[in-house]
């Protein structure tokens, strides 16, 4: 593992982004230890506190084992990790994307979809209809201006995920936004089918006034298989680029 000495400041976050970072880029395999305590507080200059502080946050994110007289060990992140470490598998260390985790959010973006529409539908509150209606009102004005759509979208993907009252799916909803909003400016040309169909979201709304559950999960799908198409042939264009 190839260490730096980090800055006081924040001595305990500089740690845990370092070992993140070698932990899911392949440093140790799983099973492998990690150095000792005060091995990493020589090699990074920090405190033993810094050091046990950072372990114990990657043992809570499902990546390393402590046992206490044992050495600490990487854990298969496959295996035990969730859906946080979405954003960090998204680029390696040098900023390049890793498709096929693109391609994993994209595939799960268009499974999840469809059923939150179809609980949405089937829990909605009725004083939750007017607010779909002016987020689509508001996509309308948009103008066709991409990245202010790419905004809104998310407002009415947020609000329909709390219309279908499931913690699992929200959370999910959550790590897929953190993933997704730092690179949005690089996808909203690639998703403009989507995010201009405002017939698919008014179908989605229309749905959601009815109690109707299939419209409602039928009217997501469609309107997600053009952003999931769109992003897939991107995907194999840069992979096509990288052989």
């Amino acid at each position: 593992m190839e260490l730096r000495p980090v800055r006081k400041t924040s001595a305990s976050g500089a740690v845990f982004e370092q070992l993140i970072a070698e932990l899911v880029a392949g440093g140790l395999e799983p099973g492998e230890s990690l150095p000792a305590e005060r091995a990493l507080t020589e090699s990074l200059s920090v405190n033993r506190g810094a050091v046990r502080e950072a372990l114990q946050r990657l043992a809570q994110a499902g990546l390393v084992e402590i046992n206490h007289g044992e050495p600490t060990r990487a854990l298969d992140y496959r295996q035990s990790a969730g859906l946080d470490l979405l954003g960090r598998l998204l680029f390696d260390r040098d900023g390049r994307l890793d498709i096929e985790v693109a391609r994993s959010i994209t595939e799960m973006r268009a499974a999840i979809g469809p059923d939150i529409a179809r609980l949405a539908a089937l829990r909605c509150r009725a004083d939750m209809i007017p607010v779909f209606e002016s987020i689509v009102d508001a996509m309308a004005n948009a103008g066709g201006d991409l990245e202010r759509l790419a905004r809104i979208d998310l407002d009415f993907w947020d609000v329909l995920t709390d219309a279908a009252d499931n913690i699992a799916y929200r959370l999910a909803f959550n790590s897929l936004r953190q993933t997704y909003e730092p690179m949005a400016g690089e996808l909203t040309g690639v998703m403009a089918a989507e995010l201009t169909d405002l017939d698919a979201r008014r179908a989605i709304v229309a749905a959601l006034h009815a109690s109707d559950a299939s419209a409602a999960e039928s009217a997501a799908r469609s309107l997600l298989a053009r952003g999931s198409l769109a992003i897939t042939e991107a995907l194999a264009a840069l992979e096509g680029g990288e052989r």
